[in-house]
């Protein structure tokens, strides 16, 4: 633990132990990231107004797969996000737990995943919001709602906590609060619409690990600049 001026604490801990954390938080999201292997299978996504969700459908050849992939990046993550603690940085609890929940949510909605193409299939969409589909379905949607809600949560409240410092995490975390407020109206007009979902759901699995990155970041090499508001 050092101390700053003014009572400010950060956690300190030995090279190797600091480090663990980033060693598994970049393979987690490496897989969390499998959308990237997408285009090198033609024909996979079968347009660019589907959800790679759609992709975890159980009759796609690669669901398994994928279902597997989130199931281990929430939980590596959460592995890393124990290593380092609530307390790696005292001020960012919450954050520490919106990453959690960020991580949980990925977890789900490997363990449920739809049953139908919703954004493919007209009969699937009209049964989704009759709710006449299994449970299983609408709690890989809620996971998704977790996920995206968790770590918004934790950018909104990484970006109060840092703003008004120079700190380069306070740069990171303000780029991505603009472009998180800028994507997530076109998210909704992509959702409604039922045009290049696909695009725009790149830049929210693009904005999260970067996201995810400068959190961990910044609680493995802590800016003692940083003035320790809380949360």
């Amino acid at each position: 633990m050092k101390t700053l001026a003014g009572g400010l604490t950060y956690v300190r801990t030995g090279s190797a132990v600091r480090l663990l954390p980033v060693v598994l938080v970049l393979p987690a999201l490496l897989v969390y990231n499998w959308w990237v292997f997408v285009p090198l299978h033609p024909g996979l996504l079968r347009s660019p107004n589907e959800l790679f969700s759609n992709l975890e459908v159980a009759d796609q050849p690669f669901a398994n797969s994928m279902h597997l992939a989130d199931k281990a990046s929430g939980l590596v993550l959460l592995i890393a996000l124990a290593l380092l603690g609530s307390s790696s940085i005292p001020a960012a609890r919450l954050e520490w737990l919106g990453l959690a929940l960020f991580a949980c949510g990925g977890i789900a909605g490997g363990v449920y995943s739809q049953v139908c193409a919703d954004e493919m299939s007209s009969t699937c969409r009209s049964a989704e919001w009759r709710l006449h589909l299994p449970m299983g379905h609408y709690l890989h949607i809620v996971a998704g709602i977790l996920e995206f809600a968790a770590i918004t949560w934790t950018l909104y409240l990484a970006q109060r906590r840092t703003a008004g410092t120079g700190s380069p995490f306070a740069k990171i975390y303000r780029i991505l609060a603009i472009g998180i407020a800028l994507a997530y109206p076109v998210l909704g007009i992509a959702y409604l619409s039922d045009h290049y979902g696909a695009y725009i759901e790149v830049v929210f699995f693009v904005g999260f690990t970067a996201i995810v990155l400068a959190q961990v970041g910044e609680r493995t090499f802590p800016d003692p600049d940083l003035a320790d508001i809380s949360s």
